[in-house]
């Protein structure tokens, strides 16, 4: 009788456990589709940042755009890979509802999470150099701030870093929560 009562306890655990990674699992859904959506609106926030002045003449055209800088263009493409990375890891991350024991597959997605997060991490932090550079400049090396001119470049180029950082930290909560599904396998 003991023997009995003793498995049954352990089959409720095993439940309850099954249940919990089910619900990580679907949280682990929910934030790659709120990371895709932030890496996705950072890379068309830069892509599409373009700002001429209003006093270029014919001769002489003071222009502003992303490709202009090769950080910016790093960024726009350390953004559309992460996203398209975030787009294709989603069936893994629907097989993980299903099948909430998995392991190889989470430890792939740990580590390619990982990856991911170091590439973004590395783009953003680029711009955002860029980006403080462009507010504040530099005088100790005579970089003046150009912010003041392009208002508009600017802010999107700003704004663009928000949704990127917003990924970041998204891509770190979703290695912790694989880790935490795995750990409980």
């Amino acid at each position: 009788m003991k023997a009995v009562s003793i498995e049954a306890g352990e089959g409720s655990k095993a439940k309850r456990v099954h249940g919990v990674n089910r619900g990580i699992s679907v949280f682990d859904l929910v934030l790659r589709i709120v990371a895709l959506v932030g890496t996705l609106a950072s890379a068309v926030a830069m892509g599409t940042a373009d700002q001429a002045l209003s006093f270029s003449t014919q001769i002489v055209n003071f222009e502003a755009q992303y490709d202009d800088i090769d950080a910016f263009k790093f960024f726009v493409v350390s953004n559309s890979i992460t996203c398209v990375y975030l787009a294709l890891s989603i069936p893994i991350s629907i097989f993980h509802i299903i099948r909430s024991r998995a392991g190889k597959s989470r430890v792939l997605l740990i580590v390619l999470d990982a990856i991911m997060l170091v590439f973004l991490t590395s783009g953003a932090s680029a711009a955002a150099a860029i980006v403080y550079l462009a507010h504040n400049g530099n005088t100790s090396t005579n970089w003046f701030s150009i912010c003041q001119q392009y208002t508009d470049f600017c802010q999107r180029s700003a704004g663009s870093l928000i949704g990127s950082f917003g990924a970041m930290a998204l891509m770190v909560l979703l290695i912790i929560l694989s880790s935490i599904a795995l750990s409980r396998r």
